[in-house]
């Protein structure tokens, strides 16, 4: 059975959109990974407090690596089983997830990756139609 994906993915989430012959799934994937961290209290920073208060940046990126990681690999189990995967999204993560994709041996797996802003469940889901609809059309 063939499975085509097409993948919207940023750091905050990810829609995936499964095509099979028995239909098409949509699934969401939230990352949880907070871009700013927050900092603690409700005065001004004086002195010593910001060192108490907010990680080093290294910690910060560390931890922040540290999430992505863990959704790009749920990311991954959602796509694993994909023949063709189309990637697209606004920001970094579509890099970032395909160098995840050929640690993992499926880059060769990835059809193409395009720039998109943000986009509306239905548009994400449009696009991929359309996308594996020009794939697989005669002319090609």
């Amino acid at each position: 059975m063939s499975i085509n994906v097409g993948l919207w993915i940023d750091h905050r989430k990810a829609i995936v959109v499964a095509m099979t012959e028995q239909g098409e799934k949509i699934e969401e994937i939230v990352s949880g990974v907070e871009k700013q961290l927050q900092r603690g209290g409700d005065r001004p920073l004086e002195g010593d407090y910001e060192v108490v208060q907010v990680p080093a940046d290294d910690r910060r990126q560390r931890d922040f690596t540290k999430h992505l990681n863990i959704y790009y690999a749920a990311v991954i189990t959602a796509i694993r089983d994909a023949e063709s995967i189309l990637i697209f999204g606004p920001g970094e993560a579509k890099g970032e997830l395909k160098e995840q994709l050929e640690k993992n041996h499926l880059g060769g797996h990835i059809v193409d990756i395009e720039t998109v802003d943000k986009m509306t469940h239905p548009q994400i889901a449009a696009k991929v139609r359309a996308y594996f609809a020009k794939e697989h059309s005669p002319t090609n």
